[in-house]
């Protein structure tokens, strides 16, 4: 649009009932911040700047709210006054004078700009204010939109309803659209002549027709405007969000065998043809490209996969992982800030972290990269077509090099040049007969334990 926009975000409550040592607002939907879902969907819309009220752990809400391109400037609300109250904290920012003043709420991270830009729209069409507004089959507890002739004319507070317009259906989200040439002029002249002395936003939908104004009610999915209050409404949103995700990553071309057991995060990125399946966890910045197969209960953050790659069962990718295409890392590995080179496996049992690992190279069950000596990290380096044998420790900083070839059960603390066979233990010795003493010997010692139990 090429209307101005200013968006008032009110974050400042108390957020008592999440029980909590932080802010509501910063609780994690996806591994995001809620505001900062939030302002993903406004950025979307087209605001680019934004006046954030705050109260409780404002430098914090500040910051995770300052993304997207946007011009994030905050408000400290001292006192609780009610939502027309907390849209005037952001006065200064109001005046700068905008064509339209967009007022969300910091807790409802299921937003999308698509109502936002609706209610921008009816603001463009000439209309003063543009309350959004939604669809159920349980209102009770909500405002309610009367709407008369296509035009809105109240918003009615359940508890000053009458009965027919309790079952009313169509509800009010608190979210809206003003016009930023008359908006300061509207929200001064809401008063508080209600029971608790608050001044109510909802108000302004009566004020502007008062003015000779028209106010008017456009819609979004229920599942957009679910808001935040405690830790099982967080729940209940986190599910929503999953869900919409993965059918979003599903219709783009990607298999979940149970979609309900996968979890995605914020950012999540999956190419097409990619398999996944159940019990799948990514978090935040993990990229899989298309055909690859994430098997079953595996863990992604901060990681790679290429085009073929596999990952899994049970396999954890950490940050820094990166796997080339047709790489393999099997059951029960881990991966962190390593380089697995094109058609490379690591298939059982096997730490890899700090490391190269060259093209079809095989790392053998049990084998770990000794990466840390208690105070720093040290890299291992592993040419292509190389063969790790079982149970070797490679002891960094270590290089082994192209074609090289390690002996099960080594520990290999030098390098290893180029097509070199390593071997790192100790010499086998066999010793005939002496198995039955030691079996005797044995059993001696467990008859003596219980003799001393009796």
């Amino acid at each position: 649009m090429s209307r101005t926009c200013l968006a008032i975000i009110l974050a400042a409550g108390d957020s008592t009932r999440m029980k909590s040592s932080m802010s509501k607002v910063l609780h994690p939907v996806a591994g995001l911040p809620m505001i900062a879902h939030v302002m993903k969907a406004v950025a979307a819309s087209g605001v680019t700047d934004t006046a954030i009220v705050v109260g409780r752990d404002a430098d914090a809400v500040t910051k995770a709210a300052s993304q997207g391109g946007l011009n994030v400037t905050p408000f400290l609300q001292k006192e609780r006054l009610g939502t027309g109250h907390a849209v005037l904290t952001a006065r200064e920012a109001i005046e700068r004078g905008y064509d339209d003043i967009l007022v969300a709420y910091g807790d409802a991270p299921l937003i999308t700009e698509a109502p936002l830009k609706a209610a921008r729209a009816a603001l463009a069409e000439g209309n003063d204010l543009a309350v959004i507004g939604f669809h159920t089959a349980s209102p009770t507890g909500y405002g309610r939109l009367l709407v008369e002739a296509g035009e809105l004319v109240a918003i009615r507070e359940e508890k000053d309803a009458s009965e027919d317009e309790r079952r009313i259906t169509r509800c009010n989200s608190g979210l809206m659209a003003i016009d930023g040439r008359k908006a300061l002029d509207l929200l001064s002249r809401i008063g508080n002549s209600n029971a608790k002395g608050e001044y109510y936003l909802t108000d302004l939908v009566e004020i502007a027709r008062s003015l000779g104004g028209r106010a008017v009610a456009v819609d979004a999915p229920e599942s957009e405007l679910a808001g935040c209050n405690n830790r099982a409404e967080l729940a209940i949103i986190e599910r929503l969000w999953q869900e919409r995700r993965r059918h979003d990553i599903m219709v783009s071309g990607v298999t979940m065998i149970a979609p309900e057991t996968v979890f995605l995060a914020h950012d999540t990125v999956i190419g097409q043809d990619v398999v996944i399946e159940p019990n799948v966890v990514f978090g935040p910045g993990v990229t899989v490209e298309s055909g690859a197969i994430i098997h079953a209960f595996s863990h992604l953050e901060g990681a790679y996969v290429a085009s073929g790659a596999t990952v899994g069962p049970f396999a954890r990718l950490r940050p820094g992982a990166n796997l080339a295409e047709g790489s393999k890392v099997g059951n029960f590995c881990e991966v962190k800030k390593a380089e697995i080179g094109k058609g490379a496996k690591i298939n059982h049992l096997t730490y890899i972290g700090d490391a190269f690992i060259g093209a079809e190279t095989n790392i053998g069950a049990g084998t770990i990269t000794c990466n840390y000596d208690g105070v720093n990290k040290h890299e291992t380096h592993i040419g292509a077509h190389a063969f790790i044998g079982s149970n070797t420790a490679l002891v960094a900083p270590v290089s082994v090099g192209d074609g090289a070839i390690v002996g099960s059960g080594s520990v290999i603390t030098q390098d290893v040049p180029a097509d070199a066979l390593a071997l790192g233990r100790a010499r086998q010795e066999v010793k005939p007969e002496r198995a039955p003493v030691i079996r005797e010997r044995n059993l001696a010692l467990k008859a003596a334990k219980k003799d001393n139990k009796r």
